[in-house]
C-alpha cells in the first residue's frame, strides 16, 4: 500500500518526473548513447517545469481575475455539505490506488487491443480519479475498500484508453500529424467544436491565423501583445465595478504599496508573460518526448503514441487560443448573470477551465472552421461549464461538491455515467457497484471496438489514396503537334 501510494503521488501527480522517465525509457530502448538518454531526459522534465512555470505565473493572474470578477458581480460560492479536503483527507489513499492500478489497467489494455495512445497527462490522472472515487461514494456511500479500487481502476483505466482514440481522427488534423494525441478532459467540447465549426466557417477562408487586420490594429497578429490588451481591458473593466476592499487586497498580494489600477495591467502583462513561458516549454519537452517515444512504440507497445495535454496543441493556433477564451469567459459571464436573474445557482467563474478548456476546444473549432469555429467553440465551452457547475455541485454535495467548479466537461459526463448506473443498479445490494463497473467496462469496450474499426478504415483509405499514381500531364498544343 506504501508503494502504491508513493508512486502515485510521486509519479504521476509529478508530470516532470512521469514525461522525464518516459522519455529515458523511450531513449534506452532505441539504444541511445548514455549522453542522449541523459541529455534528453533532462530537457524533456525541463521542458514541463518551464510549461508550469507559465502555469503558475498566469494561475495567479487569473485567481485575482476571478475574485475581482466574483467581486464585481455581488456573487458568493455556494454551500455544501462537504469538502474537497475533508473527502480527500478520508479517501486519499484510494484515490492513490485507483491511479496506480487504474494506469497498469490503462497500460494493458493499450497493449492488448491496440489501441495506440498512452495517456501521459499526469495530474489529469489524479484527478479523474478523485472524479471516478468521489462519484462511487456519493451513489454507494462507504464501500469496502477492494470494490471502490476495484471498480475505480477499471472505469478509470476504460476512460483514458479511449479517450485519446475517440478524438484521434481530428487530432490529426489539427496537429497535421499522428505524432502525439490529445489526452485532456476537455475532449467531449473539443470534438463537439469540430463537428459544429463547419456549419459556421471554412478553415481555409476563415482561418484565424490568417486574418487580416487594419495596420493600426496589426498587433493584434501577437498572441502575447493580444493576450496582454485584451485581459488588461477586462481587469480594468473589474476594478471598475469590484469591490474597493477586494480590490485593495488582491493588489496588496502582490505589493502592498502598488496603487491598484496599476495592479490591474501589471497582472494582465503577467498573464500575457505566463502564457508566453508555456509556449515555450511546450515546445521544448514536445521536441523531446515524441522522438523518444518512438522506442516504447517500436519494442514496448508496438505503435504507441504519447498522449499529451492541452497546451501542446496552443502553438498550432496561438490566436484561436486568444479568441477561445474571450469567447469561453463572456459566454459564463452571461450565464453568471442569468442564472442568479433566474435564482438558480451561484455560478463561480472558473477562470483556469475557461482558459484551458476554451483554449483547446477552440484550436479545434478553427481547424475546422476558422475564427467562426474558435468563436462557436468557446461559446459551447462556456454553455458546457455553466450548466456542468449547476449540476454538478448538487450530485457530489456529500462528497467532494468543489469538484464542480474544477471540472472539465469530461468530469461531468463521467459522474452523470456512474450516478445514473448506480440509480439504475441501486437494488442489487451490495454487488450493484460490481455491476455498474462491469456495465461500464462492457460499454468502453464496445466503443473502443467501433472506434478501432473506423480508425481501420481511414487507416485504409489513406493508404490507398497515397498509393494511387499521379496523373500524368497532359501534353501541351506544341507537343502534341510535333508528337502528330
Amino acid at each position: 500500500m506504501d508503494v502504491l501510494e508513493f508512486i502515485a503521488i510521486n509519479l504521476f501527480n509529478e508530470v516532470s518526473i512521469l514525461i522525464g522517465a518516459i522519455t529515458a525509457i523511450g531513449l534506452l530502448l532505441q539504444r541511445k548513447p548514455v549522453e542522449d538518454v541523459v541529455g534528453g531526459a533532462i530537457r524533456a522534465t525541463i521542458g514541463i517545469i518551464i510549461l508550469f512555470i507559465g502555469v503558475d505565473v498566469f494561475v495567479a493572474g487569473l485567481a485575482s481575475f476571478q475574485a475581482i470578477v466574483a467581486s464585481a458581480v455581488g456573487l458568493d460560492p455556494p454551500s455544501s455539505n462537504n469538502t474537497l479536503d475533508e473527502f480527500l483527507g478520508t479517501h486519499g489513499s484510494d484515490v492513490a490506488l485507483v491511479i496506480t492500478l487504474g494506469f497498469v489497467v490503462h497500460l494493458v489494455l493499450v497493449r492488448v487491443l491496440k489501441t495506440r495512445y498512452v495517456y501521459l497527462t499526469g495530474h489529469l490522472l489524479f484527478w479523474m480519479a478523485v472524479v471516478i472515487t468521489a462519484s462511487l461514494v456519493q451513489v454507494f456511500g462507504e464501500l469496502d475498500r477492494w470494490q471502490l479500487v476495484l471498480v475505480g481502476s477499471a472505469v478509470a483505466g476504460c476512460y483514458w484508453t479511449v479517450q485519446p482514440l475517440f478524438i484521434a481522427p481530428m487530432m490529426r488534423r489539427v496537429i497535421s500529424s499522428d505524432d502525439w494525441g490529445y489526452g485532456h478532459t476537455s475532449s467531449s467540447v473539443a470534438w463537439l467544436s469540430g463537428r459544429l465549426a463547419p456549419l459556421v466557417g471554412d478553415p481555409q477562408k476563415h482561418d484565424v491565423e490568417q486574418v487580416r487586420l487594419p495596420k493600426r490594429l496589426s498587433f493584434f497578429k501577437d498572441v502575447t501583445v493580444s493576450t496582454a490588451v485584451v485581459i488588461g481591458l477586462i481587469m480594468l473593466v473589474g476594478l471598475a465595478f469590484a469591490d474597493g476592499g477586494v480590490v485593495d487586497e488582491q493588489a496588496a498580494a502582490y505589493d502592498p504599496e502598488i496603487n491598484p489600477w496599476v495592479w490591474g495591467v501589471v497582472a494582465a502583462l503577467r498573464f500575457a508573460a505566463g502564457i508566453a513561458i508555456l509556449l515555450y516549454g511546450v515546445r521544448m519537452f514536445l521536441a523531446e518526448i515524441v522522438p523518444a517515444f518512438t522506442g516504447i512504440s517500436e519494442k514496448a507497445i508496438p505503435g504507441s503514441r504519447p498522449a499529451l495535454d492541452a497546451p501542446t496543441i496552443f502553438p498550432v493556433a496561438p490566436s484561436a487560443v486568444m479568441l477561445g477564451f474571450v469567447s469561453t469567459t463572456a459566454t459564463f459571464l452571461v450565464l453568471m448573470g442569468v442564472f442568479a436573474a433566474a435564482g438558480w445557482f451561484v455560478l463561480v467563474p472558473p477562470m483556469i477551465m475557461l482558459f484551458f478548456v476554451g483554449a483547446g476546444a477552440a484550436v479545434f473549432g478553427n481547424a475546422f472552421g476558422g475564427w467562426r469555429g474558435a468563436t462557436l467553440a468557446g461559446v459551447v465551452t462556456g454553455i458546457s461549464l455553466a450548466f456542468g457547475q449547476w449540476l454538478g455541485w448538487s450530485l457530489l454535495s456529500d462528497t467532494a461538491p468543489e469538484l464542480a467548479t474544477l471540472a472539465d466537461p469530461d468530469w461531468y459526463l463521467v459522474i452523470l455515467l456512474l450516478l445514473g448506473l448506480g440509480e439504475l443498479f441501486s437494488g442489487f445490494g451490495d454487488n450493484a457497484v460490481l455491476l455498474v463497473g462491469l456495465v461500464v467496462v462492457v460499454i468502453f469496450g464496445v466503443w473502443t471496438w467501433l472506434l478501432k474499426r473506423l480508425q481501420r478504415r481511414d487507416d485504409e483509405t489513406l493508404a490507398e489514396s497515397e498509393a494511387e499514381p499521379e496523373p500524368e500531364p497532359e501534353p501541351s498544343d506544341e507537343e502534341a503537334s510535333r508528337e502528330r
